[in-house]
């Protein structure tokens, strides 16, 4: 295996998701619904929507669930992006099960029988404004159907709502992010502006802290992708089913919800 991969701790997962419990359970009050009917054995790929910004709780709520669902018997693991993986947090979020998104991670954790979660819609996703808090948008994303296809495991869309609701996301702000020349300086498309608690009007800094906003996730049943798409499925064909599916989810979860924050 290879080292992201390999570093997953069991035990050391088990206590941080202890200690993570009562901001899960308690602040934000979550709920993972649908785990019955998630596959009991053998590698599955859980595509889910992403938010919450800076403080995105998407891992943390599934994870939790799943592994007071499942046990600990079998890992959870999150592509994510490099940065993490330097200076001295790298080893934890490895053994919390981190790994970098490429295909080569991807596929090996996938076929060792691990859960792999991927948010393909990334930064474009979280930074979503309010105005489309409860819309599926990967950004043209594809790469996460090739990976399960290449694993030969099932797609498990998830869909989560409330966490676009910890702030007011005003704008992905790419038109800041070029206007400052942040693409040609550090790479970066976005410059998020929100207004939060408790600095108000915010760039990313100064950071304001998320509102304890319910948050309630939908995991729905498992899409075998050559049984209904075929030996050769078109990827963009599969891509476009897995984001009806979800978006007619949250739909579901968006008519079920009372009031913001409160849920």
């Amino acid at each position: 295996m290879s080292s992201d991969v390999a570093k997953w701790d069991p035990g050391f997962t088990e206590r941080v998701i202890g200690l993570l419990r009562p901001l899960v359970k308690g602040y934000h009050r979550a709920e993972v619904r649908g785990l019955e009917s998630f596959p009991t054995a053998g590698g599955a790929l859980v595509v889910g929507n992403h938010s919450g910004g800076l403080f995105a709780m998407d891992m943390p709520v599934f994870a939790t669930g799943f592994y007071d669902h499942f046990g600990y018997e079998r890992p959870v693991y999150t592509l994510s992006f490099d940065l993490i993986f330097t200076g001295p947090t790298a080893d934890f979020f490895r053994r919390i099960g981190f790994i970098r998104a490429n295909h080569e991670n991807a596929e090996e954790a996938l076929r060792s029988g691990g859960v792999v979660q991927v948010f393909p819609g990334g930064d474009y996703d979280v930074y979503r404004p309010t105005t489309e808090r409860n819309k599926i948008d990967f950004d043209g994303r594809t790469g996460y159907v090739r990976a399960a296809l290449n694993a030969g495991v099932p797609i498990v869309p998830s869909v989560a709502i409330g966490g676009q609701e910890s702030q007011i996301y005003l704008s992905r702000g790419t038109w800041l992010a070029r206007t400052l020349r942040l693409d040609k300086l550090l790479r970066a498309k976005i410059l998020p502006v929100g207004i939060g608690f408790p600095f108000g009007l915010s760039a990313v800094v100064p950071v304001n802290a998320p509102l304890p906003t319910k948050i309630v996730m939908q995991v729905l049943d498992p899409i075998d992708i050559t049984a209904q798409f075929g030996d050769e499925p078109d990827i963009d064909e599969v891509d476009a089913h897995v984001r009806l599916v979800m978006q007619r989810a949250l739909d579901e979860l968006a008519a079920q919800r009372r009031l913001p924050v409160i849920g």
